[in-house]
């Protein structure tokens, strides 16, 4: 067995300044992972190129895609999974659970606040132009009460392990988080290619994320509905993410709609069927804000429903996440994040924030101008992982274009120092051997009428290439099966 073990793990480099979540600073496999790693050592390099093709038919099979658009060009790829899963103590996970929670309350009382009296804008915690000068900031919702006083239904929130061994907050998503699907569909692909591996240990499922998610959704129906009907909304086939509407669309049972599937009638939304007409009182919308309801936002929106905005003004839908939300997205909102705790629940934060300079501040844009080598640049309002720019792997010429970019529009860019993600083994396949590869954690948050849930598990994404620190799938990241042990 020993002399396998050696063939699967022998070309695993282990870079010490690097925090490897499987070895310890002394080189030894962590109590936790032994089991595993013992279990993953017992099978040959040729048994693994096996396993790790199987998986990728099953996903295949499955249709488990994600779209990838450039300037020439949209590819739809078979999304990157790893074989060897994360695993999460329990005493980890409740400090990562109770900090998602935290921050996504927080975010809820905060947007509620800024659409309403502005308390903490009037007493200067957060500068008003700073809400203002967002672009995911909507007037429209102003004094708007949605249904049950949620705003974030559903918040992601990106956690890294630093070096320190401690989690902290990258950034945080409430307009439309993605990913839980794949969270689902990872676990799922590593018990039909490795069963016997979860015997040895006791996890939590992540297959109760659709009927949570429905449970939480039906306790923010509009007033006077007693068994609301819910639909999820989706742009089509041709988004990146379609895969992903279809299937919670599948496993909460509900059904998937276009915008040419609904229309407004007397400030009421109804879904066209064979039937005949039937009233929607709950729409899950994976569409943007602007594309959502062309009377109101973009006139040339084909994708949302002529009125939807009036329906929702008038209390008649719930719309989730509520429109405007992503102003809590923006990554300026962010560097305020734990000020926001402390204001609205009196609490110190549990998971840090990453120290973040924003460029509309004269100081600290001097220094991230100065000290860009040392930095990565981040557009406010991106998200898949674009416009970002890490300082040290620039040319002298990408860093004065970045600098110029920076200071034509410090509103749109903020900075953090560049960090050391955890890094964790990846079966790489062009190499057939398993490698460091940097990881993070989005976390799904979901929020109900006096009801919370956090899935127990999470999105762990991997960059793939070597040495990178961006894991998106947009930038060809990958995504690991992520284990939280139940308490012993």
């Amino acid at each position: 067995m020993e002399n396998l073990k050696n063939q699967i793990f022998s070309s695993y480099k282990r870079n010490p300044v690097l925090y490897d979540e499987i070895y310890d600073k002394k080189g030894q496999v962590k109590e936790v992972y032994s089991k595993l790693f013992n279990l993953y050592g017992e099978h040959s390099i040729s048994d693994f190129v096996n396993l790790n093709e199987k998986a990728k038919a099953s996903f295949f099979n499955q249709g488990i895609t994600f779209q990838v658009y450039d300037k020439k060009k949209t590819k739809e790829k078979i999304f990157p999974f790893d074989l060897f899963p994360r695993i999460i103590p329990p005493e980890e996970w409740a400090i990562i659970e109770s900090g998602a929670i935290q921050r996504s309350r927080a975010l809820n009382l905060f947007l509620w606040d800024i659409y309403h009296d502005k308390k903490i804008i009037r007493q200067k915690v957060v500068p008003m132009e700073l809400i203002s000068s967002s672009t995911n900031y909507l007037d429209q919702m102003t004094n708007i009460d949605p249904p049950g006083g949620i705003y974030n239904h559903i918040s992601g929130t990106d956690v890294i392990k630093h070096n320190d061994g401690q989690y902290y907050v990258l950034e945080d998503n409430i307009r439309c988080p993605s990913g839980v699907s794949y969270v689902i569909c990872n676990r799922t692909a590593l018990k039909r290619a490795l069963f016997g591996v979860f015997n040895h240990y006791k996890t939590y499922s992540v297959t109760n994320y659709a009927e949570n998610l429905l449970d939480l959704l039906e306790t923010v129906k509009p007033n006077g509905v007693d068994a609301p009907n819910v639909v999820v909304i989706t742009p089509g086939m041709y988004n990146s993410a379609f895969y992903e509407h279809s299937y919670l669309a599948k496993t909460m049972g509900v059904e998937l709609v276009e915008g040419r599937d609904l229309f407004v009638e007397n400030d009421f939304v109804y879904m066209k069927t064979i039937q005949g007409p039937q009233k929607v009182d709950i729409i899950y919308r994976r569409i943007d804000d602007a594309f959502i309801d062309p009377l109101e936002f973009r006139p040339d929106s084909t994708l949302g429903v002529p009125g939807l905005f009036a329906a929702y003004k008038k209390g008649n839908v719930t719309l989730a996440n509520a429109p405007g939300t992503g102003v809590a997205d923006d990554k300026a909102i962010y560097t305020y994040m734990p000020e926001i705790i402390r204001y609205y629940l009196n609490e110190e934060p549990i998971l840090n924030n990453v120290h973040t300079y924003h460029c509309s501040r004269p100081k600290e844009l001097k220094y991230v101008l100065e000290h860009i080598r040392e930095l990565v640049i981040k557009p406010v309002d991106e998200a898949g992982g674009y416009g970002i720019s890490i300082g040290n792997r620039l040319s002298s010429k990408e860093v004065e274009r970045v600098k110029a970019e920076v200071q034509s529009n410090p509103r749109k860019y903020v900075a953090q120092p560049i960090l050391s993600l955890s890094v964790h083994p990846t079966y790489i396949d062009k190499n057939e051997s398993f490698e460091q590869r940097h990881v993070d954690l989005r976390t799904f948050t979901v929020l109900g009428k006096d009801k919370e849930f956090v899935l127990k598990g999470g999105l762990t994404r991997v960059a793939l290439k070597k040495g990178n620190l961006i894991v998106n799938s947009s930038q060809g990241g990958g995504s690991k099966d992520t284990w939280v042990l139940k308490p012993q």
